[in-house]
Order: C-alpha cells, then structure tokens, then sequence
C-alpha cells in the first residue's frame, strides 16, 4: 500500500506586500511540484497575493491552485490538523490554537522558521539551531538561506535553467513577450533596464543621469512603483499601465505588475535588472545579467551592513576594478546618493558583469536549492 504523501503547512504574513509571499508561493509550488508533498499554504493578505498570482480570488477562503491547497489566514483561526512539517515563514507567529493543535499531537511536527535571505556570517552558525518552546512540548528550527554551501542555500526550481536558456536563445519568443508588454523588440544599442525599488528611492537621479547617454534607455517600472521619482523627474503624475514618459535619451514605460513566471522572463530580456528584498534578488541572479540590488531600508542603516556582506561574496570573482565599480553603485543606490557619478564606471563594465553572472550562479547552483535541501533537512528527522 502507497504511503500518503508528507502533509506540509507553511504560513506567510505579508510584510511588504510582494517579497514575504513571492518566496513562499514559489516554495509552495516547488514542494508540491516536485518533491510530491501535500502542501496547504496559509496567507493573510491575498489581494497582496494577488498582485503576483492573478488566478487568487481573493474571496475563497480555500482554493487550490498548481498543486497547493491555498488557505486565507484570518482571525479567528479555523480548527485543523496540523501538517507533519510546518514552516512558519520569516517568524510570523504561528496562530495559538495552531500551537497547542501541534502539542496534541502524538508525534509532534516539525517545526521550521523559515528566516530571511542574508550573506552575512553569522548565518552558517545558526542554520539548523533548535529552540525548545518555553511553554508547550514542541522544538522549533531556524533554517536560514544563504549564499554558502552550509546553508539552506535559495530556490531554484529543475527547470528553470533549461526555461530561460530557451527563452534567451529565441529572438522569437522575446519579441512576443516585448508584445505583450505594448514595446516593440529592443533596436540598435538601446537599453532596456527593468526597475523594482522601494518607495523613497532617488530613482530620479538613475533618470537624470540616463537621459544623457549616448544611446536610448527604456527603463521599466511596474506600476505603484517609484512613483513620486517619476513625479519628480518628469514633472507630472506618474501614467497607468501601458503609459511612457520621455525626456533626452530616456524613456520610461510603466507596466502592470507581472506574475512571478512573467516576471522571470523580464528579468531574463532586460540588459540590467534593479531588484530589492528577497523574492526579486533571488530571481534576478538566476537572470544571467547585470544586476543591482537594493536591501530593505533599516534603521540606523542595518541593511547596509546586509549590503557589504553580501557584496563580500558576490565580488570575490571579479577583478579589483570591476569590484569596486559594482561596490561604489550598488552602495550609492541603497544610500540614495552619488548615483549619477558611480553609474558610467558600473556600466562600462556590462559584458565583465554578465559573464560573472554566470560564474556566480554556477556557484549557487553547487550550493543546493532551498526546497530540495528544506526536505532533506526534515526528512533526515533534524
């Protein structure tokens, strides 16, 4: 007789709107798809889910979709069974009556709190950690993504390398997503960046500075983003989806907010990609192109740190020149000055970075994908 598949209950508060959601939606999917899995999926906010999965109704309190059992996380919380693996995305905090629901149980959960993406050291010290809960008879473990091989590394599904080669590799098929998005194919030396920030960002000295370049830049913004830096720039209100605003060589077109597989393929046709958080990091470093990577703002400029640690390991390939030209922008960017002067050196540098970008994915491929290595983690009993 065929054992059931593995029961697995993963919960997501929506933080920022797109990133906390974005990582566990492609988790979910990945467990489900291919490591077979019975796999509900707790989300509080899922007009926020939406936005990224159209094929949502944000009205259902169940639904299923690609394999997930989705689940609208909502107060006060239903009485259910809970998963043998329960994975408590970004330290949520799990519902009480789910708690104790997990204490009942004659064989208790695995509990995974599932933490944010860093580069930072300390990180390898801490995956796998155990931490016994003070009132109830349950043991929660951090499991940490990371950059290095003892960590429980990022997702990368087993066929998207073969997806975006094929997609790169067919004039045809970038045309018609260009189509899609109301732009023509890209044209003799033009530059097409897309450009995913977070409110506050001085993306209007990125324009000032692109406006004069000796060849056309299509920048790509998704609509609700960098709104009150187009404002500023162009000096009217940012336009709906579909729209373009234009001054010298820069043209800026706002598009409707991608789901995530379209979102991919952006990445993938686009000659540079800014990226912020999490979800879009990950996706643009599996892009093969130059990219920028922009870290949620902390106080006392905490994420700068997260920024240096990161640039620590992603820099260690390149040529000292080369490391400080991405150092130098990537730095001004998050700190919101000196765009314009570290821009020409960053750029000059287009084809050593995309050919990097290769090098560096290797490597991350080599470390393992989160899924493969979260299902490991708990199926080797932790």
């Amino acid at each position: 007789m065929n054992k059931s598949p593995q029961s697995w209950d993963l919960f997501c508060r929506v933080v920022d709107n797109y990133g906390d959601v974005g990582v566990c939606w492609r988790l979910a999917r990945q467990l489900a798809g291919e490591h077979d899995l019975r796999v509900r999926l707790w989300v509080d906010d899922l007009p926020a889910f939406k936005r990224i999965c159209p094929s949502i109704d944000a009205g259902l309190a169940t639904q299923r979709l690609l394999g997930v059992e989705v689940c609208h996380w909502q107060q006060p919380f239903p009485p259910v069974e809970p998963g043998e693996v329960v994975v408590e995305a970004f330290a949520c905090n799990l519902p009480e009556s789910y708690l104790k629901a997990m204490a009942e149980r004659p064989r208790k959960p695995h509990w995974i709190n599932l933490e944010y993406l860093s580069a930072e050291d300390w990180v390898c010290e801490c995956h796998g950690l155990a931490s016994p809960n003070p009132r109830l008879p349950l043991i929660k473990h951090f499991f940490f993504p990371g950059f290095a091989a003892d960590t429980g590394g990022v997702l990368l599904e087993r066929d998207l390398f073969r997806q975006r080669q094929a997609f790169q590799y067919d004039a045809g098929a970038q045309a018609a997503f260009w189509q899609e998005l109301g732009l023509p194919a890209p044209h003799g030396e033009e530059i097409r960046i897309s450009l995913f920030c977070y409110p506050g960002s001085r993306a209007e000295d990125l324009f000032d500075c692109w406006r004069g370049q000796a060849g056309p830049v299509t920048c790509l913004v998704p609509e609700g983003i960098a709104g009150e830096a187009i404002a500023a720039f162009f000096g009217q209100a940012t336009p709906a989806a579909g729209g373009a605003l234009r001054r010298g060589s820069l043209e800026v077109r706002v598009f409707p907010f991608l789901e995530q597989d379209r979102y991919d393929r952006l990445l993938w046709a686009c000659d540079c990609n800014f990226v912020r958080g999490e979800d879009s990091f990950v996706r643009a470093q599996w892009a093969l192109r130059p990219m920028v990577w922009q870290p949620y703002p902390q106080a006392e400029g905490t994420h700068l740190h997260k920024l240096a640690a990161f640039l620590g390991r992603y820099c260690e390939g390149l040529p000292g020149e080369a490391a400080g030209a991405v150092s130098a922008f990537w730095g001004a960017w998050s700190r919101g000055e000196g765009m314009a002067s570290a821009w020409p050196a960053f750029w000059a540098r287009q084809i050593q970075l995309a050919r990097h970008a290769e090098s560096w994915a290797a490597c991350l491929q080599r470390n393992g994908d989160l899924a493969a290595k979260l299902v490991q983690f708990c199926s080797n009993g932790l």
